[in-house]
């Protein structure tokens, strides 16, 4: 081989394999390792504080970055009782993500309280409107938020319109077992609200139970056959309450992933979707167990997964044990109101 060939070679082989570093640099980087950190400013008025488990006070995004945390995701009422998840509240939250070079994910619940696969209840401003006012409103609000955001100098990498819309939103107008069309036309809604505002934000369907391939196929289903343009689907995973609340549907925690991992790759061959996990959340009074099932969770979610998956977020990790009513999917422990991370959250920084 003539000299010259062979430098160019070993230049090519160069140039490919830094090539190959910067690549993988790259995708671990877009992976998202998340939390949603919501009740951060409402623990703060009720005199709650953060620590490392070393005992250094930090506030609790910061405190998230520092415990490998990459993303934070922030829900959005519509007019709640008091002043958190307003979109006031929702940009203090989401500035100091921004600062700290976190992704922010905002998520919208269409309502002035929780929404979820249990309740979708319509808020209080919107309760005498039908299908085509409703339309309406789902712009105007999703609009009035991220316009707001946007001249606060925030960007959301992602958007979520709806949260857990397993059987639709907004009921019963857009309950899709009813009115399969009025789902998808409210989710369409939102989806070209968000587009408008921000045109390179990520929109995001989520349902809950990502273990289940026929409600993915029967909910998704609707949204294909009504042209939705949406970016990604969202799941929220919870394996060891899945055993409590699904028993004939999954036989383990264990068995909830890798039927959650198989899902993915469903969802992804089916309607040709990528997949975050959204919401993740194992039992804080099991800290050892939990962190080795959501060290399993984020594993399989980077590498067994095709790539379909593009993140894991912890649903409130600082939560201390029973906050709001009795709560026990944090991964936090308080004493004398300082909240310090459990093992759990050592998943995110391994």
């Amino acid at each position: 081989m003539e000299k010259h060939t062979r430098k160019a070679l070993c230049l090519a082989l160069i140039t490919l394999t830094l090539g190959a570093c910067k690549s993988s640099k790259h995708a671990k980087q877009d992976f998202a390792l998340g939390a949603d950190i919501s009740w951060t400013t409402e623990l703060e008025e009720r005199g709650f504080r953060f620590a490392t488990r070393q005992g250094d006070t930090m506030e609790c995004t910061a405190l998230m970055k520092h415990l490998g945390l990459n993303a934070i995701r922030l829900r959005v009422w519509v007019n709640p009782r008091n002043r958190f998840c307003t979109k006031e509240d929702v940009l203090e939250k989401a500035l100091r993500a921004s600062r700290l070079g976190m992704d922010v994910m905002i998520d919208f619940h269409y309502s002035d309280d929780w929404a979820d696969p249990g309740k979708q209840y319509i808020p209080k401003a919107w309760a005498e409107h039908g299908y085509e006012e409703m339309l309406d409103d789902v712009r105007r609000h999703t609009s009035e938020v991220l316009t707001y955001l946007r001249a606060g100098g925030i960007s959301p990498k992602w958007v979520q319109v709806g949260n857990e819309t397993t059987n639709g939103l907004l009921w019963p107008v857009g309950r899709a077992q009813e009115h399969p069309e009025q789902y998808a036309g409210l989710i369409k809604a939102g989806c070209q609200a968000v587009k408008a505002v921000f045109p390179e934000a990520k929109t995001i369907v989520h349902l809950d139970n990502g273990f289940d391939q026929r409600l993915y196929d029967w909910n998704l289903g609707i949204l294909r056959d009504h042209a939705v343009d949406y970016d990604l689907v969202g799941m929220s995973l919870y394996p060891l309450a899945a055993v409590e609340w699904h028993a004939d549907k999954v036989s383990s925690a264990q068995d909830a992933i890798d039927k959650c991992i198989a899902n993915i790759r469903h969802v992804f061959d089916t309607f040709g979707k990528p997949t975050l996990i959204a919401e993740v959340g194992v039992k804080v009074a099991q800290p050892e167990e939990g962190r080795r099932l959501l060290s399993d969770v984020i594993r399989k979610a980077r590498r067994k997964t095709d790539g379909h998956c593009l993140g894991v977020l912890y649903w409130e990790p600082e939560a201390p044990f029973s906050y709001n009513g009795g709560y026990d999917m944090g991964a936090f422990l308080a004493t004398d109101k300082v909240c310090r991370p459990t093992v759990i959250m050592d998943a995110f920084s391994r």
